[in-house]
């Protein structure tokens, strides 16, 4: 996917490009462009092409991410997350997911899970302020993310912590041991986001279980070599420091 990340990032770059100039800028062949950019679902989500053939990129790869409201039940500055009330966020959570196509059947405690995701955030940043300060006020902050991975497939990360230079998708799971196919699944939407996000960001996943306690270590992902961090609610802001340093 290193081509379909270098494609996306030009586009959202440029003010308007046709294909035949990103294959000469990437000096990729042409056809290989035009299969990426007309055949790839999430491309299509990405971008979009106008009346002279020229393709556009939909959300910003820089900070303020303008655009990447258009893919999450939520979407702000962490600042401005912060000084909502459970209730004006949960309504415009709900109005968001509706805007994304998001199903909101609450039969299996859909908005329980939300209200869950947005304490353990809170907890989060309570104790990223007494460690760093206000410096992650102006970090971004995105529930429920969708994307469009193929034609049948969507793909949705719970919560993205969007620093000057990471993206951390996190995935929050009501349990306190690890599992294997959770943490395959924690994984699977780093390739996405990197495209998404473009190459200024490096994306970490992280596996949250809100039901342990104290708990922190890193879980290899299926039979690879490569691990994620996995951690209790109390420990996620050890998952920050271990790729930040601000304690160090």
């Amino acid at each position: 996917m290193q081509t379909d990340r270098e494609i996306c990032a030009l586009i959202c770059r440029s003010n308007g490009i046709k294909a035949k100039d990103i294959a000469r800028i990437l000096d990729v062949d042409r056809q290989e462009v035009n299969h990426i950019l007309y055949s790839s679902p999430l491309m299509k989500e990405l971008c979009w092409q106008d009346r002279d053939y020229k393709w556009h990129g939909i959300m910003k790869q820089a900070s303020p991410h303008v655009g990447l409201q258009e893919y999450a039940g939520y979407y702000d500055t962490v600042g401005n997350f912060l000084e909502l009330t459970e209730e004006v966020w949960l309504d415009q959570m709900k109005a968001g997911c509706i805007n994304i196509g998001r199903n909101l059947n609450d039969t299996r405690g859909l908005f329980h899970s939300f209200l869950d995701c947005r304490e353990q955030m809170l907890l989060l940043f309570s104790d990223l302020q007494e460690m760093m300060g206000e410096r992650c006020l102006n970090w971004e902050i995105a529930f429920e993310l969708r994307l469009n991975q193929s034609r049948h497939v969507r793909i949705y990360a719970d919560v993205l912590v969007i620093t000057e230079d990471r993206v951390f998708s996190l995935e929050f799971k009501m349990k306190n041991e690890v599992n294997p196919d959770e943490v395959l699944q924690a994984a699977k939407y780093c390739p996405y986001l990197e495209i998404m996000f473009g190459p200024a960001y490096e994306v970490i996943p992280v596996l949250i279980l809100t039901s342990a306690r104290e708990r922190f270590e890193f879980a290899p992902i299926g039979k690879t070599d490569a691990v994620i961090p996995v951690c209790s609610g109390d420990m996620l802001f050890n998952v920050f420091d271990e790729y930040l340093g601000f304690l160090r």
